[in-house]
Order: C-alpha cells, then structure tokens, then sequence
C-alpha cells in the first residue's frame, strides 16, 4: 500500500556539482502545501475525526494557522527527507506529530468546524498597547 501513494519515498539522488564548489538544490517533491496534504500527509496521518477527539475543517485553507502548520509540515518534510539515517524519524517527531496535534484538537483551530461545513472562527481581536510600549526595533540605532 504505501507504494502505491509514494508515501516513504525518500530517495533523492545526492546534490550534483553544477560549478566550482556549488552544488545544484535537490528538487522539491511537492510543488505546493496543499499537493503535499493531499498526496503524504492526510494518507499517511489517519486519524478518527469524531469532533470529540478531534476536528478537521473540510475547507481546511480559510484558516491561516491551519495554512501555515501545513506549510511547515511541508517545508520540513522536504528538507528532512533527504536524511537517509533519522530524517523520516525527526521529522515526524518533531514536526507532524506536534502540528497535527495542534490542527486536529478539539479547542484548535478547526474548533468551530466539521467536517461537512466550514464555519469562520472568531478572531482574537487585541487593543494596541500605548504609544512607545513596543518601539520599532529596525529603527533603533546600536
């Protein structure tokens, strides 16, 4: 089974030289966080999604927390991938496991949501601190 979604492919050939000393960027497997999502990361993380245990949002995209979590999941993916001894293993350690226990909590940012109907969560609407409390520090001289 895992064979046929390409789900453990992990072999990329090593970085060719292109000139003297640089070497040529391996390719990214995934064009897009979304692809990454569907094609490896929703196959390979199965889960129960009840709305008890856990939640899911079917428009997944309209929330930026959820967006930029993936977006993460996929950059890592990419980049660990590439180390053939412990890659796979940190990488779902320190990235997929911590994420998706994030996205799919029932107080997360789906928590609003099911998996039939996207449902816009309320913002966390801040008061600007006073004048001076958090100056600029790109125009702070050393």
């Amino acid at each position: 089974m895992a064979t046929d979604f390409d789900l453990y492919d992990t072999d990329t050939p090593a970085p060719t030289a292109v000139g003297q000393g640089e070497e040529k960027e391996p390719e990214l497997v995934y064009g897009s966080a979304e692809e990454f999502l569907h094609e490896q990361l929703l196959p390979t993380y199965v889960r129960n999604v009840t709305g008890k245990s856990a939640k899911w949002c079917i428009d997944w995209y309209f929330h930026p927390e959820a967006v930029s979590r993936v977006a993460a999941l996929w950059r890592s993916w990419e980049h660990l991938r590439l180390d053939p001894a412990t890659g796979m293993s940190v990488w779902w350690r320190d990235h997929a496991d911590h994420h998706m226990r994030v996205l799919l909590d029932p107080q997360g940012p789906f928590y609003n949501c099911d998996m039939k109907e996207h449902r816009d969560p309320e913002h966390l609407e801040p008061r600007k601190a006073p004048h001076g409390w958090f100056p600029d520090v790109r125009t702070i001289q050393p």
